[in-house]
């Protein structure tokens, strides 16, 4: 029978590898994943601003990798963290946690795992945390990032500067939702990285002054930030213009003089930067730069009361959102084609692999159902009646010693007392007692209960069980109660759950295994065996 049905599922499996190895092989060629090509699609397009269709592309590298990620570890996570990073920019963050969360399960203890990769998910984790307001989770999580890339640098302040920018990112996001505390704590590692750098010779002279303007500049705001303004004021003073005019910088030195009320200034440096921004930018503004770098400017020159400038800005704001509605719609239109034109072709291949395989696999798998259903049938009665037999014999053969224990005790109660030790004297003065169910049944009672019923001690209650019967108090009891249940098992129809109740035991589990010991088989088994021996007599 065994046989049978292991043949049976070899040439169902053969059957089903037959079907579908051509769809599970993809049209995989051995050198290339069909997932790299999407990957490399998706970069071009985030390149070129197509964020709809980088989107689509990164999430299909993703699905052609997750089911198995060790076929190429490092496309599976730069596809799956851009995928997640770009769910997030566009506010899904439960979605982009949700990737997050299940890249890192499958990343764990996994070697061939990269870690930037690896630290970079469990960053965008902690500003996911940061957004759905679980501030704690986001510490830990953003310690955990921040740990995983030590792991492979082999410590701090070895003048690594991808170390400086994950406490950056790290400061940032802190600080931005007034986790002042913490932040405090990510901007003093950023200072030591930077410091290491600096002594050590790592990176160019220019790259290190930027960084040390931007940490000066974190710090006058975080300083503005706790109610400090003379110490940000401070701080503010030191940092030389050099520092300051990196365009990357300014917007630093703007947040922190508009925080201090210091608009003239900070008009100052919106008029520095606006300079280079419509140059480089000017009409193929997007709205993310328009809220990020112009409406900023419009209002502080309005603060400043500088309202020709502030015009000047409204006009180039109104200028950049035209510019910028044409550019979205062309794109958005370029995008959408190419996305139908990817959907209809992905729907056409699946058409054409479900019509190929469908009915050899319906054909395959009722057979297989139907030949398993009639397998489970037959070895399910075979089973059954195999155990009935067992079951039936163990209880004859119970029923016997019970018997043999009853006979031998009726001969010791039919002896004279004098002619009966002192020890078979207290043994049967105990089987007297044991005649009142109430005595076992009661969950309560136990070797001390005895001793005192009987007037003795548990020393004397020891020995003459051990002497007549060879067991201990609590097997004697045990005994008792299992033997009453399973004459209620017998006798009436109350749930096993009741009779275990009535039995004295009050743990079903020290019941069903004290049950099993003494009858080798289940409680409903020994219904069901008992109930058909009653019957048959």
């Amino acid at each position: 029978m065994k046989k049978a049905f292991y043949l049976i599922l070899i040439c169902a499996a053969a059957g089903i590898v037959a079907c579908t190895g051509k769809q599970a092989d993809g049209g995989m060629g051995k050198e290339m994943h069909p997932a790299l090509p999407w990957l490399c699609e998706a970069l071009e397009c985030d390149k070129a601003e197509q964020i709809r269709r980088a989107e689509l592309c990164y999430r299909k590298a993703y699905d052609l990798l997750k089911d198995n990620p060790s076929q190429d570890w490092t496309s599976y996570g730069d596809a799956g963290y851009r995928y997640a990073s770009l769910l997030y920019q566009r506010g899904d963050t439960e979605g982009a946690l949700a990737i997050v969360n299940e890249m890192l399960n499958k990343a764990e203890g996994q070697k061939d795992f990269p870690t930037t990769p690896k630290t970079g998910l469990l960053s965008l984790m902690a500003q996911c945390q940061l957004h759905l307001s679980m501030p704690e989770a986001a510490k830990q999580t953003f310690a955990k990032a921040y740990e995983n890339e030590l792991s492979v640098l082999g410590g701090e302040e070895r003048g690594n500067l991808n170390l400086a920018f994950i406490c950056s990112n790290i400061f940032c996001s802190f600080f931005e939702t007034g986790e002042y505390e913490e932040a405090e704590k990510w901007l003093g590692r950023y200072e030591r990285e930077i410091l290491a750098c600096e002594k050590l010779g790592i990176g160019d002279s220019a790259l290190i002054e930027e960084l040390k303007g931007s940490l000066a500049l974190y710090k006058a705001q975080y300083l503005q930030a706790t109610d400090r303004p003379k110490e940000a004021a401070a701080v503010y003073a030191a940092i030389p213009h050099s520092r300051i005019s990196i365009a990357s910088n300014i917007l630093d030195a703007t947040g922190y003089l508009v925080a201090a009320g210091r608009y003239d200034e900070a008009a100052y440096w919106y008029k520095q930067f606006n300079s280079t921004f419509l140059a480089t930018v000017g009409t193929n503004a997007t709205f993310d730069n328009i809220a990020a770098y112009l409406c900023p400017c419009y209002l502080v020159y309005r603060k400043a009361g500088r309202d020709a400038e502030a015009l000047t800005i409204a006009d180039s704001i109104n200028a950049a959102i035209d510019s910028a509605l044409v550019r979205q719609k062309k794109n958005d239109a370029a995008e959408l084609a190419v996305i139908y034109q990817t959907h209809e072709r992905d729907l056409q291949i699946k058409d054409l692999q479900f019509t190929i395989s469908f009915h050899r696999l319906l054909f395959i798998a009722g057979g297989i159902i139907l030949l398993l259903i009639a397998y489970l049938f037959v070895r399910a009665r075979i089973y059954n009646k195999v155990l009935a037999e067992k079951n039936r014999g163990l209880y004859q053969q119970i029923q016997q010693l019970e018997q043999a224990e009853a006979e031998q005790r009726e001969q010791m109660e039919a002896q004279p007392v004098e002619t009966l030790s002192q020890n078979q004297q207290l043994y049967r003065r105990l089987c007297e007692l044991m005649k009142n169910p109430d005595i076992y049944t009661n969950a309560e009672t136990n070797h001390e209960t005895l001793a005192r019923l009987l007037g003795t001690n548990t020393t004397y209650l020891y020995a003459a069980l051990h002497e007549c019967a060879g067991q201990t108090p609590a097997d004697f009891l045990n005994l008792y109660r299992i033997r009453h249940a399973a004459h209620l098992l017998t006798t009436t129809d109350d749930s096993v759950g009741l009779i275990i109740e009535q039995s004295g035991i009050t743990n079903r589990s020290t019941f069903n295994r004290l049950f099993r010991e003494h009858y080798s088989m289940s409680p409903s088994e020994f219904r069901n065996v008992a109930r058909a021996d009653v019957q048959n007599k």
